[in-house]
């Protein structure tokens, strides 16, 4: 197996969760581990920023402090400028918030096209508001290896279509969506280009200037951080919309417009924490790579009794896999699986509830992250194999 030049015994020995080994995380799709710094840094800005922001004090001056870092980390994160991000509590109530924003002015009969590869935090803001107002909801499908079908997007375009929403990866089959060229051809046809990326930043760098998209959600606590919600705008799409917001609240810079209520100033500085963590690694393209190379030992070792849908190699994915144990109920897997001590869920739809799963019922979904090992991988797949026996 290949190997990378990253410390990933330095990168573990920074969880409090992580060090006594006893218990093996693969469940990273559904919430990543914390570093101690970050939970460090929120009770910090909880004993010594305790302010709202505005005021002529020393905890006031703190936490705006903290309010305009955020701003800066999250557009060194995203590639855009600090002016263009907006917090919110988390992806899903940023996503309803800035949906309706976006959708003020369009007409009855106007169309939404959403994927099915999309988790439902990145649809139901959009049925919501079209059940609301009487637009138009069409799915893009998927081809029989679950990746977004682009000719299906391109026939399905009109001069109605006012937005195409997708995932930039999926939560429940890891398959990557090729993000610029959905780009390009919801802009060939006047539609906003809007990304779920809430799964695609916790394993993938980046960069919404080569993305073209015109808005894209993410959440930190996929990617080591606090429950949050992260977003990018377009700057001038921003700048044409009518935010809701209390009428005497600032209204600079210009991502703040879309901001609502005071800001969670320990989560912001938490987030911070977070980013200087991802940073101190190598940065998002450092781990890429090494989760990689832990994806490929996972498909060059699974036992023949293992079935993995989606994408059968690492190029067009992330490192997260569903997968079934031939003769071997889901649930049964994954509760055995915690006895033994690895941390996988069995569901019935990830919240993906367009996508037409190729399998009966339940399946396990088993997440890699930058803190995980090759003999995690190895024990886990060992595991797996049991069941065969």
């Amino acid at each position: 197996m290949a190997t990378t030049l990253f410390d990933v015994a330095g990168a573990r020995a920074r969880f409090s969760s992580l060090r006594d080994g006893g218990f093996v995380f693969l469940d990273a799709p559904g919430g990543s581990q914390v570093p101690d710094e970050v939970g460090d840094a929120i009770a910090r800005t909880l004993r010594e920023a305790s302010a709202n922001n505005g005021a002529p004090y020393a905890t006031s001056k703190r936490v705006e402090a903290i309010y305009d870092q955020a701003r800066v980390d999250a557009g060194r994160f995203l590639n855009c400028s600090p002016d263009d991000v907006i917090f919110g509590a988390n992806m899903t109530t940023l996503d309803f918030m800035l949906t309706r924003t976006a959708s003020r002015d369009w007409k009855e009969g106007d169309r939404i096209l959403v994927s099915r590869l999309d988790h439902d935090g990145g649809v139901a803001p959009w049925v919501e508001v079209a059940a609301d107002r009487g637009f138009d909801i069409d799915w893009i499908d998927v081809t029989p290896e679950l990746r977004l079908d682009l000719d299906d997007l391109e026939r399905k375009l009109d001069d109605r279509v006012r937005v195409v929403a997708c995932v930039a990866a999926s939560n429940a089959v890891g398959t990557i969506t090729d993000i610029p060229r959905v780009a390009e051809l919801a802009h060939a046809a006047g539609a906003l280009c809007w990304v779920d990326a809430v799964h695609y930043a916790a394993h993938e760098p980046i960069d919404v200037a080569a993305l073209g998209c015109d808005v894209l959600l993410c959440s930190p606590y996929k990617y080591c951080g606090p429950h949050l919600g992260l977003a990018y705008g377009r700057h001038e799409l921003m700048e044409s919309w009518r935010p809701y917001k209390a009428r005497p609240a600032p209204m600079d810079p210009l991502g703040h417009r879309f901001e609502t209520g005071t800001p969670p100033y320990e989560l912001l500085a938490g987030f911070s924490a977070t980013i200087a963590y991802l940073e101190s690694l190598g940065g998002m393209a450092t781990l890429r790579e090494y989760e990689r190379t832990l994806g490929a030992h996972f498909f060059e070792t699974l036992p023949e009794s293992v079935t993995v849908y989606g994408v059968q190699t690492m190029e067009g994915r992330v490192p997260t896999f569903l997968l079934n144990v031939d003769g071997v109920d889901a649930a049964t897997v994954a509760t055995t699986l915690a006895e033994r001590g690895y941390g996988v869920w069995a569901h019935d739809n990830w919240y993906s509830m367009g996508l037409p799963f190729p399998y009966p019922g339940d399946a396990i979904r088993v997440g890699f992250i930058h803190y995980n090992t090759v003999e995690e991988v190895d024990g886990f797949v060992r595991e797996l194999g049991r069941f065969a026996g």
